[in-house]
């Protein structure tokens, strides 16, 4: 029993070897790749220096399910073993309940390789343990360690020493930037803490030096750690990318911040063997786009979709492949090429027409699917020099905890469902008449679309919540519009 990798996922294989009469060979059927095709010198060598005999006769090795394509050197292993009990020189006992993943060095070793928590995870699924090379599945949660037996050579398999690998799941989280290393911002902070509590998406717009990336980059620090299920799924999602795993094991969420030359293929996944992107490596954490108004028009748009859905669908002539993409956005940008413009201290050097071109770059259905628009400025010397005696991020975080506490509560004590419609929104906001008079005449006023009108609601409702209000008042209303009406940088655009 084997496996391979299909997007994020890893399927079962079944590993099959016939010794027949004929012409002295080795063949592999069964859709492999290029790298499994290599595997026959990588297993003569390796079954000679274990002190095992490599057979003269026609060996024959079949991958099962004939019809789908494996990719990957895993195959190395069971490929040998498999070979190894076809020639009694192995007990089929010792391999008759697991599944066996890892690349053999041509002495015999045994290598981790990409994705073994996935391949954990289908083992368990299979009801057998994985044999695998000792890797980042080692380090996952204590009751999966039954689960896992250590490789350390092919030769394991002749004396039975195999290992049981040590958790180091739950350790201390390392230190994270400080929203207090930020003099001033206390608006902008306060719509990060927003932003945190109810998953919304942030744009930040603002002149070079304004704060805009370090505001960003410290939205890890207030939010909430991974949970054991988020933990499962979004380790598993950077093993098979060949990601570091272990802040994902300390309950960290993944901040990825891909280049702004950043393709549509690294930024959603796909490839001639289709590997997770940056949007699905994001999921359960942040996806932070500096500079976005430098990425690729026909890329960015990608992003709409994933962000309505929480999942990426990769189509290819062979078939769908379906890979998570739960994240929260994050996105900064210079108001226009020069940077400047809008700023009060130093001028603008674009035409109105290069500016309105630079910002239409990012489209209007992408901004319709962000929440909080902000204006970022410069601060004042007094409050950069302040820095380290402002609002931290404990303070922060301690906001965001008790509004999804409250939250869910309320979503417990209620009857209302999740929100699928505006219906549903109105519902969980529980207005008055009157803030919903208040309401009705601002979305006509600033012209809102019907996402838009969610968008509101759903930040106002997040404002409530932190403020642990059963209702959303006027209060809320307004402090959610100033959020998603931008000022000054986008008027001439």
């Amino acid at each position: 029993m084997s496996a391979t990798i299909v997007g994020v996922k890893a399927i079962p294989v079944s590993v099959e070897v016939a010794i027949t009469s004929g012409i002295p060979g080795f063949a592999i059927v069964g859709m492999p790749d290029a790298a499994i095709q290599e595997a026959r010198e990588r297993i003569r060598s390796a079954i000679k220096a274990c002190g095992y005999t490599m057979p003269r006769e026609k060996v024959v090795v079949n991958l099962a399910p004939g019809s789908l394509r494996k990719t990957g050197s895993g195959f190395d292993l069971p490929i040998a073993v498999a070979l190894l009990v076809a020639t009694g020189q192995i007990e089929p006992q010792v391999v008759g309940d697991a599944l066996l993943v890892g690349e053999l060095s041509l002495e015999g070793g045994v290598r981790p390789i990409p994705g073994m928590l996935a391949y954990l995870l289908c083992a368990r699924d299979q009801g057998v343990k994985l044999l695998c090379p000792h890797s980042d599945a080692a380090c996952f949660p204590d009751d999966s360690i039954n689960d896992i037996v250590v490789l350390r050579s092919l030769g394991a398999f002749a004396t039975g020493e195999f290992e049981h690998p040590c958790s180091t799941y739950g350790s201390k989280p390392a230190a994270e930037p400080d929203y207090a290393d930020i003099g001033g911002h206390e608006f902008e902070k306060r719509a990060m803490q927003i932003a945190a509590a109810g998953n919304h998406g942030v744009l930040l717009m603002g002149p070079p030096g304004s704060g805009k990336t370090m505001l960003a980059s410290r939205l890890p620090s207030i939010l909430p750690p991974l949970s054991e299920r988020e933990i499962m799924e979004t380790a598993c999602v950077h093993s098979v990318a060949g990601e570091d795993v272990s802040p994902i094991l300390r309950g960290i969420r993944p901040f990825r911040s891909p280049h702004h030359s950043a393709t549509m293929a690294g930024l959603v996944g796909g490839g001639s063997v289709i590997r997770p992107g940056e949007l699905t490596l994001a999921h359960n954490g942040v996806l932070f786009l500096d500079e976005l108004g430098e990425f690729s028009g026909h890329v960015l748009q990608s992003i709409r979709q994933p962000l309505e859905s929480g999942h990426i669908t990769i189509t290819r002539a062979n078939g769908n492949v379906d890979m998570p993409a739960r994240f929260m956005l994050v996105a900064a940008s210079n108001p226009c090429p020069c940077g400047y413009f809008g700023d009060e201290k130093i001028s603008c050097t674009c035409s109105p027409a290069r500016v309105s071109d630079y910002q239409n770059r990012i489209g209007g259905p992408l901004i319709d699917r962000i929440d909080i628009c902000l204006d970022v400025w410069r601060s004042d010397y007094e409050d950069v020099v302040s820095s380290g005696s402002n609002l931290d991020s404990a303070t922060l975080r301690g906001g965001v905890l008790a509004g999804r506490e409250f939250a869910y509560e309320r979503w417990k004590r209620s009857e209302v469902p999740l929100v699928v419609s505006t219906h549903d929104m109105l519902r969980a906001c529980m207005m008055e008449e009157e803030t919903e008079r208040f309401f009705k005449g601002m979305a006509e006023a600033h012209i809102l679309s019907g996402r838009g009108i969610m968008r509101v609601l759903s930040v106002a409702r997040t404002i409530a919540d932190i403020e642990q209000s059963v209702r959303v008042t006027d209060d809320h209303i307004a402090e959610a519009f100033s959020l998603r009406v931008r000022s000054q940088i986008g008027a001439a655009a």
